[in-house]
């Protein structure tokens, strides 16, 4: 089960999640844009790298699935348009494919990568960022107990898919990629507010059929378990990021 409606408000992920966009060093490094090159962001979110990239000559094309996203990269003089990443009908056009903390919410990762492929020319990168194997297992744990608690199956809503870098490398070779690199790298995130914030920021699509009253309830729960795990003695919560990165061409 799984709704339409968009969920991302852009308020909340620059109060709870600015780290996103601060943290993309790596991915950043990896894709080296160069002038006058033509480069697509997926999963653009509210446009704060694809400006960052189109400050060094580029011309960037933003996709997301959100439009508060969309709409808030356009703001940022971002060219961006609403459209799923995994339905991309481009062939030959992109010098590179970019994206920062979005193809985990991408469930198609087959489809995707073929997609992608097809939307490069001959040379052309693509330079990721994403959720690997283990990322916020601690939050996924957690949450697969007490939804259990309500009679929920997680994995039967689980937005997310973390992979291991053989999955991914299988996958990207599959699609006839050329794998640079694909690596995980452990990256423990303290948060700017609080894992409640961080909840209401990224678990809303989990938890879209249930009232108020159990959201709140599940959500509670949720912090008051991860306590002492994850927040330290200053306050701080820290979450279990691990980063999967990777760097393929297009042959």
């Amino acid at each position: 089960m799984k709704s339409n409606k968009d969920y991302w408000k852009t308020q909340d992920y620059t109060l709870h999640a600015n780290f996103v966009s601060a943290l993309a060093q790596e991915v950043m490094q990896d894709l080296v844009p160069q002038r006058g090159e033509k480069i697509l962001d997926i999963g653009c979110g509210d446009g704060e790298l694809g400006a960052f990239i189109m400050e060094q000559g580029v011309s960037v094309l933003g996709i997301d699935s959100s439009a508060n996203f969309v709409e808030a990269a356009r703001r940022r003089g971002v060219n961006a348009r609403i459209e799923d990443a995994q339905n991309i009908q481009f062939e030959n056009e992109f010098d590179a494919v970019f994206s920062n903390a979005a193809l985990h919410w991408m469930l198609r990762q087959e489809e995707l990568i073929t997609r992608v492929f097809h939307a490069l020319r001959s040379g052309g990168r693509f330079v990721v960022e994403m959720g690997g194997d283990g990322n916020i297992s601690l939050i996924c744990r957690t949450l697969t107990e007490i939804l259990a608690e309500y009679g929920i199956d997680f994995a039967a809503r689980n937005p997310w898919v973390f992979p291991t870098p053989d999955e991914q490398r299988k996958r990207l070779e599959k699609a006839g990629f050329k794998v640079i690199k694909c690596s995980l790298r452990k990256r423990p995130t303290p948060l700017p507010t609080n894992v409640r914030g961080w909840f209401d920021t990224f678990c809303n699509e989990i938890l879209f059929d249930l009232s108020d009253s159990d959201r709140d309830a599940i959500l509670g729960s949720m912090v008051e378990r991860l306590r002492p795990l994850i927040c330290g003695s200053d306050g701080t919560w820290t979450v279990d990021y691990v980063r999967l990165n990777f760097v393929a061409i297009k042959p």
